[in-house]
């Protein structure tokens, strides 16, 4: 990337978890996204894919206006409502997959113009999601391995880990040293499944429910994994803290919204004010 270009001072990284009609928690509305995504375009803004992204953590300049797209958990909805679009204005996201919950077959309907709201699959909103998940049928709310594929030769979507269960180890576990054993064998699986499907594996990891502490930190960088997703709100700054990633959630509103929201994030002083007053 060209040194003389004027560089970003802070890049917003954005968290998405569902597109979908369905609408529930953490959800964002087709029409919303495409608005979002339509203004990211029609503003001049850049997609940074996770080398871009830790190159401006290390130094490295990237476009004055670039943001990180990150989609959390590898839903359904990903594939048939965020795909197309991000294929339409050449973006690319992030994917955050919790390895365990993917199963294979083929692929699904998505929402190209060709396509028949008919023919879509149907979608769960996030609750029924979780119970599908919970109850052993994770198909019917999780994208397949063959459309993460898709996606990936598409170049809409590159995917890294979030564990292989997303299990709150600090939760379950009945004292530290089982804690950490347990999170170990949760990363080494989860970096094993995604290396046998996708060939190889990212040293980004995002934080299951956002929740980390000293021996999760210690444990992930064990595995490999450097770049550590939170869900603490805030922007990221060039020579930013790898180990402590900051989100914004996105809400399921119009651009106007977002764009207002980057403005802000995109600017570290006035990010960092905005919060606390906040």
């Amino acid at each position: 990337m060209s040194t003389t270009l004027s560089t970003a001072r802070a890049v917003p990284v954005l968290m998405y978890h569902h597109v979908s009609p369905a609408a529930g928690a953490v959800t964002v509305s087709p029409v919303h996204f495409a608005d979002q995504m339509a203004m990211l375009a029609r503003e001049g803004y850049t997609t940074l894919g996770a080398q871009a992204f830790s190159a401006y953590l290390a130094g490295e300049p990237v476009p004055a206006k670039s943001v990180v797209l990150t989609f959390d958990d590898g839903y359904l909805d990903n594939w048939v409502h965020a795909h197309p679009v991000l294929a339409e204005y050449g973006f690319t996201a992030l994917g955050f997959l919790v390895s365990g919950w993917v199963n294979s077959g083929p692929v699904r309907p998505n929402a190209t113009p060709s396509t028949s709201a008919a023919n879509l699959p149907g979608l769960l909103g996030h609750s029924a999601a979780k119970a599908a998940i919970e109850a052993g049928e994770s198909d019917r709310a999780i994208m397949r391995w063959s459309e993460i594929d898709a996606m990936r030769q598409a170049g809409t979507f590159e995917f890294h880990s979030h564990t292989h269960t997303h299990t709150r180890w600090d939760r379950v576990s009945a004292d530290a040293s089982t804690k950490r054993a347990s999170l170990r064998d949760d990363l080494q699986q989860a970096r094993a499944a995604l290396a046998h499907h996708l060939g190889d594996v990212s040293d980004h990891l995002c934080w299951p429910q956002g929740y980390f502490d000293t021996d999760y930190v210690e444990e992930a960088n064990a595995a490999g994994f450097r770049h550590l997703y939170t869900v603490e709100p805030g922007t990221n700054s060039r020579h930013g803290d790898p180990a402590r990633i900051l989100r914004l959630d996105v809400r399921d509103k119009p651009a106007a919204w977002l764009k207002g929201r980057l403005w802000v994030h995109s600017r570290p002083l006035l990010s960092r004010l905005y919060l606390k007053i906040k």
